[in-house]
């Protein structure tokens, strides 16, 4: 499907500048007041070992966003007509239908694709990163840094890994070395660390890359959730993200980009709706984007994906940006007077970063401190490696950190609770013993109630990326 959808008044990528260069740590700012948009269980009550209730404060939205009200709600609406997509005859299919193949239109908005770029509706960020690594140009070499989260270092067949400079102008410019000394099909990279949150100037990587003859893709699964990026102006040739981490998790991803190597690729997923014509002995496969959607489309998580980049899209421009930036020098000047923390950065002349913070308390396993703040304070932030272990491993955190991570929801009261809790522990200890139980730290005992519809023994953890990775 060609795209013409765009908005008349582009706004202006937010890769290429946000804050000036000076160092972070400076005076708790005023944080605008209230979240910026309703979002479904935001400060609900959760129980504490002490048998108290507060209200969670949600610092973990880097991992996965909870839903908008204004998406969910539209999940209710398209529900009663849940049916067949593209092939349906009844009134029903044909609502799924337009709803599944307006969305294309609202995504390509989202990030002001160009009128011939396509959108590829996948499972999430991974997905949409395999499906790409199957539309290099065969024996076309792929560069990437070493910064980078799983999903962008493992899928490609002929991977050239770039060390990451201690600065990041000396970064680019090993960047560049590497693209002029030997030809590469594409430079993957991500659009803002999933670790650290610190941007990448996209535009002036777009030009490196293409000045070298390279395409290139921008994992944007950080980056789309807390800034826009406009794909004409930064000449990105493809972008990949994911709706849980945009408040629509309902399963759904996208790849937008260029038609050609789209086209030209074999199909992501063999099955129908890819196919043109079948016999025994020869396919005729359709164009992109269905080529790479065979099978029944998630039309709930791709409606769910489209509602969520409209009302995003809608806000105010910088105001999400203001938000965050609030946020993230409250939380750095916070922390910055607890002794023995340790915020950790990839570059000390990066000058353009989101809402998320990776740090380390002296003294304390990483896990011991997230299901002490969960225990006892409400505060959820994530532990581990964070998908990036060679990232780990060059910010000296081999055994993991701990990250906090905003969202439209989030409030300088959360911030402040995540302060507090730090500055307890490291002060006067933990109120409750905890200990290593499967792999995690958790409360021992642990006295809070399930809700009732939880299962009550999930047996042992099976997922290839074990606690604390």
């Amino acid at each position: 499907m060609t795209l013409t959808a765009r908005r008349t008044a582009p706004v202006q990528p937010t890769t290429h500048c946000a804050r000036s260069g000076r160092a972070e740590r400076v005076h708790a700012a005023p944080v605008p007041a209230g979240p910026l948009l309703p979002i479904v269980g935001a400060g609900s009550p959760v129980p504490l070992v002490t048998g108290a209730e507060r209200p969670y404060a949600n610092l973990d939205y880097a991992a996965s966003a909870p839903p908008l009200q204004a998406v969910a709600d539209h999940v209710d609406e398209l529900l009663p007509y849940y049916a067949s997509v593209h092939r349906g005859a009844g009134y029903a299919s044909q609502v799924c239908t337009r709803v599944y193949e307006g969305a294309r239109a609202a995504v390509a908005e989202f990030v002001d694709a160009r009128s011939d770029d396509v959108v590829v509706f996948t499972r999430n960020t991974t997905d949409s990163l395999n499906l790409m690594a199957g539309c290099v140009p065969a024996g076309g070499e792929v560069v990437v840094l070493d910064i980078e989260h799983h999903a962008n270092l493992l899928p490609w067949r002929h991977r050239r890994v770039v060390e990451a400079a201690a600065t990041l102008e000396r970064t680019l410019a090993r960047v560049e070395a590497e693209l002029a000394r030997r030809p590469a099909a594409l430079l993957a990279v991500t659009g803002t660390s999933n670790v650290t949150g610190e941007q990448l100037p996209l535009g002036l990587l777009s030009r490196i890359a293409h000045r070298h003859g390279a395409r290139i893709a921008v994992d944007a699964a950080q980056l789309v959730p807390h800034r826009r990026i406009d794909l004409v102006a930064s000449q990105v040739d493809y972008l990949a993200f994911s709706g849980h981490k945009l408040y629509a998790p309902w399963g759904a991803g996208a790849l937008v980009g260029r038609r050609d190597w789209l086209d030209e690729a074999p199909p992501y997923l063999a099955g129908g709706g890819a196919v043109r014509e079948v016999g025994l002995d020869e396919v005729r496969w359709t164009s992109a984007p269905a080529r790479h959607e065979g099978g029944s489309p998630n039309v709930v998580g791709v409606a769910a994906l489209a509602r969520a980049c409209q009302v995003i899209g809608a806000l105010p421009e910088g105001s999400l940006e203001a938000h965050e930036s609030a946020l993230r020098r409250r939380l750095l000047a916070g922390l910055g007077d607890v002794p023995g923390v340790q915020v950790h950065r990839i570059w000390p002349d990066s000058s353009s970063a989101v809402g998320v913070v990776a740090f380390s308390v002296r003294g304390y396993a990483p896990g011991h401190v997230a299901a002490y703040l969960s225990a006892e304070h409400a505060v959820g932030v994530r532990d581990g490696k964070f998908c990036a272990h060679p990232l780990a491993a060059r910010l000296g955190f081999p055994d993991g950190a701990l990250r906090a991570s905003f969202g439209l929801a989030t409030t300088a009261d959360d911030v402040d609770r995540l302060v507090t809790g730090i500055d307890t522990l490291v002060r006067n200890g933990t109120n409750w013993s905890y200990d290593v139980v499967d792999g995690r730290y958790e409360p021992v005992p642990d006295p809070r109630p399930w809700p009732e519809w939880v299962p009550s023994d999930v047996g042992p953890v099976t997922r290839g990326c074990q606690p604390g990775t």
